[in-house]
């Protein structure tokens, strides 16, 4: 992230240095306002960008603490467990490689429960472990296994049920319709999930295991770890998990078809459905909200100083004029197909940079000219909520345990990646095309 900001920033400054040397004051009719100068043009909007950044922050510090009230009434319910329950058949088949009742698939399942509930501040936690407990089972150190590869590539694929951080943004943006993205977000990440497995499985028998890597022997499984929450490793009949994703996927067309209808209903029921399930568990859900809410106050406070960094350096972009030479002739290439030059930065960067991501997603739906209720809009947030981050997830991840031969976890996560930016394309044109 040093080098992006640092090169956005650069260039900006050399191109509007460039256009200011050779620009030509203009002649204005009386009582007219002359065109500020490019440099001066350049240092008000970094002024002006900084100062809208504290100001969407602040805005943004109710709706947060809202959120993260309501998620932790869930969490403290035990929400996370039962997803966890309902995904643990799945996942022994999808991993036939890791024993059932080893602590890995524990630690992989409360990962992706978590994501799926848009808590990443656990699942990252999660994540790390379950590749620990993986590599004691990797019998060629230094090089992923299959069951590496799948669960990265799963991971970056961005298994999200609720994006709740992208719809608090829409509100504190001023969205007339900030759960709007639930529907598409839903479906591009239903798409690029499924992607991420196929092209994992697909890969996995095309690339071997080098063989000059030393075996060595995997490390015992039964030495004693850090327990992982009681729940993990328990799991609901198959039955069951069927029957919850089947529910899942045949959400998707009532989304398509009534999507208008439905999502003016979603901000409400997600109040009375989590305090009515926090109810039923025996959970203090007044104490447990304003604990959640602690938290969403302290999350937009933090974020001020990255918002105000990253908003600066794209508002110069833009300003000076380097955006719009480096997007806008692609963008005529993939405007007919529904991604117009003004998202092109957000798909480019989400895969490198999520706070980079992030502040662009900021900035284009602040933009007066298009908003968050706008095609791009719902487009921009669509993608910030059913995408990861692919390079950082595989960094992190890997190398919590000196991962250096990565074998198909890119490749699949790619594949992911660009499954999920054609899926919220395409759901984002089905359902918001007309507002083209």
């Amino acid at each position: 992230m040093n080098y992006i900001f640092f090169a956005m920033v650069a260039i900006s400054f050399v191109v509007a240095a460039y256009q200011q040397v050779t620009w030509v004051t203009p002649i204005v009719a009386a009582g007219e306002e002359a065109a500020k100068a490019p440099m001066e043009h350049l240092g008000l909007s970094m002024i002006s960008t900084a100062e809208a950044s504290v100001t969407l922050a602040l805005g943004l510090i109710g709706v947060m603490a809202l959120f993260l009230g309501l998620m932790k009434v869930a969490e403290a319910g035990g929400l996370l467990r039962i997803i966890a329950k309902l995904l643990r058949p799945l996942m022994v088949r999808l991993f036939p490689d890791v024993p059932a009742d080893h602590p890995a698939m524990g630690a992989m399942i409360m990962n992706i429960s978590a994501n799926a509930l848009g808590l990443g501040n656990a699942a990252t936690p999660f994540g790390i472990r379950a590749m620990q407990e993986l590599d004691r089972l990797n019998p060629h150190k230094g090089t992923a296994t299959n069951a590496m590869a799948l669960f990265l590539a799963i991971n970056t694929s961005s298994v999200t049920l609720l994006p709740t951080g992208v719809i608090a943004i829409r509100a504190a943006s001023g969205s007339n319709d900030p759960a709007g993205i639930v529907s598409t977000t839903l479906i591009a990440t239903i798409c690029s999930t499924t992607i991420a497995i196929i092209t994992a499985k697909l890969l996995q028998g095309r690339f071997k295991t080098p063989a000059h890597d030393a075996l060595t022997q995997p490390e015992d499984p039964t030495e004693p770890q850090e327990a992982l929450p009681a729940d993990a490793s328990a799991a609901y009949p198959l039955w069951a998990s069927a029957l919850a994703l089947g529910a899942l996927i045949g959400f998707v067309p009532l989304t398509i078809f009534y999507g208008p209808a439905i999502a003016p209903w979603i901000i409400p029921g997600l109040m009375i459905a989590f305090l009515s399930f926090g109810m039923l568990r025996g959970v203090p859900i007044y104490e447990s909200f304003v604990e959640g809410a602690k938290d969403g106050f302290g999350v937009a406070i933090k974020i001020i100083p990255y918002l105000v960094a990253i908003l600066v350096a794209v508002g110069m972009f833009r300003a000076s004029g380097a955006m719009a030479l480096l997007i806008e002739p692609i963008g005529l290439i993939t405007a007919p197909f529904g991604l117009p030059a003004e998202a092109l930065p957000m798909a480019l960067m989400r895969p490198l940079s999520g706070s980079g991501a992030y502040g662009i997603m900021v900035a284009i739906i602040t933009d007066p000219t298009v908003g968050p209720d706008s095609y791009t809009g719902y487009l921009v947030t669509t993608l910030q909520g059913s995408t990861e981050t692919t390079f950082y997830v595989l960094a992190v991840y890997f190398g919590a345990v000196q991962i250096r031969r990565v074998r198909h976890a890119l490749f699949a996560a790619l594949a992911a990646d660009a499954a999920g930016i054609a899926a919220a394309v395409g759901a984002c044109l089905l359902l918001f095309g007309h507002l083209q």
